[in-house]
Order: structure tokens, then sequence, then C-alpha cells
């Protein structure tokens, strides 16, 4: 399964949507929107510090080059923490106050709801994409180095098991664009965060100068540690530091830049007739 550019440049598709119809995932690129200067200029996020009118219009944008528009864009304000959100019908029936507070400090969310497209914002961090093919369940996960130390991979996961029955035999995943090992040099600090979590570290860190972390290794781990099936990970193999010209990257052009958008949503039934 390999990960390719839409023909425009504006998001990159999964090779995951060539395999199960039934879903739709993605991962923006900066090209082709409305923000300006450091947001430039697919920012579809509002917690970035971007104009709240051109985060707007990058919505309907990004909505409108999907092959099924959704319903709504889940997308939480994530603290680099653990706290994993639930979308059921409860949570869609809610007004939009309400709904905004509940993805208050979340960083993972999952749904069985067909045509709620799951966001996860990253800059960096690493995105990750769950899908259950038996029991039609999907998750987003944001996985900073804070939040994979503190295994949220693992833990959605298991909240899928819990709320729909997942087996991880029938989970299928994408590691999205993020910082790359040789990219993240980090303190001894976060090395010994990782070390004193249990993480092989043979595995997941380099020495050069200072140490490097491997993030993309780290959650591929906990997919493999949870039972998913090596053959049913696509990982792209991008480093967002590198290839800040086409994604968002807050170590090159700071925080007060945009941010990349990985998606996933369950697509409904082609009887529907939705368009």
């Amino acid at each position: 399964m390999n990960n390719l550019f839409s023909t425009d440049k504006r998001m990159l598709v999964y090779g995951l949507n060539e395999s199960y119809a039934d879903i739709f995932c993605f991962s923006t690129t900066r090209h082709g929107g409305y923000s300006t200067g450091n947001y430039s200029s697919f920012n579809c996020n509002h917690y970035c510090g971007d104009r709240p009118e051109d985060v707007e219009k990058n919505r309907e944008l990004l909505a409108g080059i999907m092959p099924e528009k959704p319903e709504t864009f889940i997308i939480p304000h994530q603290v680099h923490g653990t706290v994993i959100r639930t979308v059921d019908r409860i949570f869609m029936q809610s007004s939009a106050s309400v709904r905004t507070e509940q993805l208050e400090g979340v960083d993972a969310v999952m749904t069985n709801l067909p045509g709620v497209c799951l966001c996860i914002s990253t800059a960096d961090c690493i995105p990750v994409l769950c899908y259950d093919v038996r029991n039609k369940a999907v998750a987003a996960i944001h996985a900073g180095w804070r939040g994979t130390v503190a295994r949220i991979v693992e833990k959605t996961l298991e909240r899928m098991r819990k709320e729909y029955g997942t087996q991880m035999r029938d989970v299928v995943a994408v590691i999205g664009p993020g910082i790359s090992l040789q990219s993240f040099e980090v303190g001894d600090e976060v090395y010994d965060a990782f070390r004193k979590a249990g993480f092989d570290m043979n595995a997941i860190a380099q020495r050069y100068s200072k140490w490097h972390i491997d993030l993309w290794e780290a959650n591929r781990i906990q997919l493999l540690a949870s039972g998913v099936s090596r053959e049913n990970i696509e990982m792209s193999g991008i480093c967002t530091y590198t290839g800040y010209i086409d994604f968002f990257s807050a170590r090159r052009l700071g925080i007060n830049s945009g941010r990349i958008i990985s998606g996933i949503m369950l697509r409904h039934p082609v009887s529907e007739n939705r368009i």
C-alpha cells in the first residue's frame, strides 16, 4: 500500500483507500489554500493563530475535494495527553458549543458513524489512523513524543476493543507524515522518558551529537504490540522537517504556523446514493 499526492498536491492520499472502499483517509499538504504567511496556505486548524475566516474557507475546500463530502469534521484541541473521545450519536446531537467543549484537551477520537471525518492536527508530531475492517469503526490519534511515551496508540486500540469489540487482527493502520529520527534531536530528559516507559531504546534511538528518537517506529511498535499485523501498517515515510515545503513543520516554521490535517472517515454505503 503506497501513499501518493492528489493531482493538485493539496492532499496525500493513502494506499489504504485502494484496499477498503468504505473508508477515506488522507493528510493535507501546505498547497492550494487561502491562508497567508507562515500559515500558507492550506491550514485547516483554528488553534494555531490563523485567521478564522481563512481556516473556514480551507475547511470548505477540503470538504469539496474529498470523494464524499463529510457531514462534519471532528478536529479536537490537542494537548499532548491521552484523553480519547468517542464520537457517538449523543455527541453528534449535542450543540456546537457542547461539542467544542467536549473536544477540548482531546488527543484521539473514534467513531463508528459514517460521514463523520475524524481529524488530527500535526506539524512534526505523528498522526496515526486506524480502521477496524470487521466492526466498521475508525480512530484518529495524535502522537507527539509525550503521547507516544504515554502509549496513546495502545490506549486507543484498547478503547476500540471495549467500545466496538475490535480484534487487533481486523485493524489496518496508517502512520502519516511526521518528523523523522534523523531530524528529531532531543535532550537527555526525553530519551530518559522513553527508556523509563519501557521502550526498546536500541530500536527507537540513535546517538549523534545528541540523542535522536524515531517516533514513527515507536508508534509502529505500539501497533504491533497491540496485535496489529505488520503487513496491515502503512507508513508514509515522509519527514515534515525536511519536507517543510509540502508539509507544515513547527520546528522549521515556528509554533505560529499551520498544521497538517490527517483524517479518516467511514463512507456511506453506495445504496444511500450520497455524493
